[in-house]
């Protein structure tokens, strides 16, 4: 029976992962359970799996719920600090799903209990990969990436990270809701509108990122970073129809593509089992191999989605600019989500602060500690802040 951990089970992959991992009871118990706020969908979640532990961040959150574990015997805690009381041996799998900046210190801080760590927060492997490679390495841990791209990378590299017989990367972007919205008329658009992707059932957030495509310019960064591989290796190729997720050139002409339907529950319960024998059973529609004849790979319009060029201003080597990226980047859709700027202040204002001389020079730091990280994030957004109040 294979032991457990999910950090951030009441989000979409681990309320995923929980639904996969509940179909085989048999042959997995959960260890713990983590959230910030939603107490009631983590409570119900350890009532069905019969979970012992979970850590619930919110500090207000905490106290006022905390009974409630308590009388259900419950183990509930408030930090991570707690995790050499909660695991006294390696767990299995833990997957690490927390949204944001706040999963930077606790999935670091897993590695050591687990021999293998899926990790689905982007912003985690841009701004700390250095700092999660040397803690995999010196731990022993097997890290296996969730983001359907890099899963496909992954997977069409037999399930290793050595890309040294690899000549090219594409990654396929749907084009999001703008790919056939007239330019002139993108000024104007409606938040309803741009949080409507044509493929993928996803949060607000990512959505406006797969509308701007600065979605695809954090997974190339990301790519870079897990496979150790040049940017000028990887490239972004529209694909409307989502089913092709990656497409590796091989250094002998060879090219692997991976399909599956437009659903995270495919590369989740993959990254679970590791192995192709295992039958995943489903009620997603099969994928329709027919429509397949016609893939409809194009190239990026660059007038459209001006953030892409961003992929030309990035720094060689690991440094803080990535995490002023991802930084001023969540600060301006959240300012767009609430209605502060438009949609094309995303772009503009994103352009324009990574202009700055003070975030240049970020190019040539390289993060060291999480400190650091931390450090940087808070500064970028209270810049953000300055500048569109």
């Amino acid at each position: 029976m294979k032991k457990i951990i999910i950090l951030g089970s009441t989000g979409s992959i681990g309320k995923s992962l929980l639904k996969i991992i509940n179909k085989d009871r048999k042959s997995f118990k959960v260890e713990l359970l983590t959230a910030k706020k939603n107490y009631k969908d983590l409570f119900k979640q350890a009532k069905l799996l019969k979970v012992k532990n979970v850590i619930l961040t919110d500090a207000e959150t905490f106290n006022l719920n905390k009974n409630k574990f308590k009388k259900n015997k419950i183990n509930i805690y408030n930090n991570y600090n707690s995790l050499n009381k909660i695991i006294n041996k390696k767990v299995d799998y833990v997957m690490s799903s927390i949204v944001g900046i706040e999963g930077l210190l606790p999935t670091i801080a897993l590695i050591k209990y687990t021999k293998n760590i899926a990790i689905a927060n982007k912003e985690t492997i841009i701004c700390a990969w250095n700092l999660i490679n040397k803690e995999l390495k010196r731990h022993k841990t097997n890290f296996i990436p969730v983001d359907s791209e890099h899963f496909s990378i992954w997977y069409a590299l037999n399930k290793n990270l050595n890309t040294n017989h690899v000549k090219k990367i594409y990654l396929t972007a749907s084009g999001g809701p703008l790919l056939n919205f007239p330019k002139k008329k993108i000024k104007n658009i409606q938040i309803n509108q741009v949080l409507k992707h044509p493929n993928w059932n996803m949060g607000k957030k990512i959505s406006v990122d797969s509308s701007t495509m600065m979605n695809k310019v954090f997974e190339i960064i990301e790519a870079k970073k897990i496979f150790n591989i040049n940017y000028d290796k990887l490239d972004i190729l529209i694909h409307p129809n989502s089913y092709i997720h990656a497409i590796v050139e091989f250094k002998n002409k060879m090219i692997s593509m991976i399909a599956h339907n437009t659903t995270m529950d495919i590369p989740i319960f993959n990254t679970l089992y590791l192995n192709k024998e295992i039958n995943y059973t489903s009620s997603t529609s099969k994928l329709d191999l027919i429509k397949l004849n016609n893939l409809s790979l194009m190239k990026i319009d660059l007038k459209k989605f001006p953030l892409v060029r961003i992929l030309n201003k990035l720094p060689k080597k690991d440094s803080l600019f990535e995490t002023a990226l991802v930084a001023a980047n969540d600060e301006l859709v959240n300012l767009y989500l609430n209605k502060k700027i438009n949609y094309n202040q995303i772009s503009s204002k994103l352009m324009k602060i990574i202009s700055f001389s003070d975030i240049k020079l970020l190019k040539k730091k390289y993060p060291k500690t999480l400190a650091d990280i931390l450090k940087v994030n808070m500064y970028v957004r209270s810049k953000i802040k300055s500048i569109c109040h």
